[in-house]
């Protein structure tokens, strides 16, 4: 499952981190000349999304490391409790840093009406389709590290009922 949640980890930050887009639209005509003017827009524009591709590649990496660490300490008991508790701190962060990647790309669709911030996804589809992608593969990595939280606290129970 570990290797699952690698996947889903890396391939969400990756995918947020190489997420880029540029449009050019006529601003003027000058005479007969067109004038255009390019917008780009990427993820480091939006610290939420920055947070995002961080708590992704720290999670990924850290699971890469209990993946290759976990042979050489698989009797010791204080390793085991050590890996369940930072897997619980894994999954808020991880949790976390969807959440706020999803808040903004819901401002980016439908925009705020209040603060007259009109929605970017009409003119960045790429953009937010390729967000959007990343965003899931992050929920699902924070569902699947979910399931092993559960799963470890449940072979824990049983070991202890013993």
């Amino acid at each position: 499952m570990r290797m699952t949640i690698i996947l889903f980890t890396l391939i969400a930050a990756l995918m947020m981190g190489c997420n880029k887009q540029s449009i050019s639209k006529a601003v003027a005509i000058v005479g007969t000349t067109t004038i255009y003017q390019t917008y780009t827009t990427k993820f480091q524009q939006t610290p939420a999304f920055v947070f995002f591709v961080i708590a992704n590649a720290i999670v990924g990496f850290y699971n890469l490391v209990v993946l290759i660490l976990r042979p050489s300490f698989n009797n010791w008991k204080a390793f085991h409790v050590a890996v369940n508790l930072m897997d619980l701190a894994m999954f808020a962060l991880l949790a976390t840093g969807a959440a706020a990647a999803t808040s903004i790309a819901e401002l980016g669709k439908n925009g705020n009406l209040n603060a007259r911030w009109s929605p970017i996804c009409s003119h960045f589809g790429q953009f937010c389709i390729h967000g959007g992608l990343a965003i899931l593969a992050s929920f699902i990595g924070a569902l699947l590290l979910m399931i092993l939280n559960a799963l470890s606290v449940f072979t824990l129970y049983s070991k202890v009922s013993d």
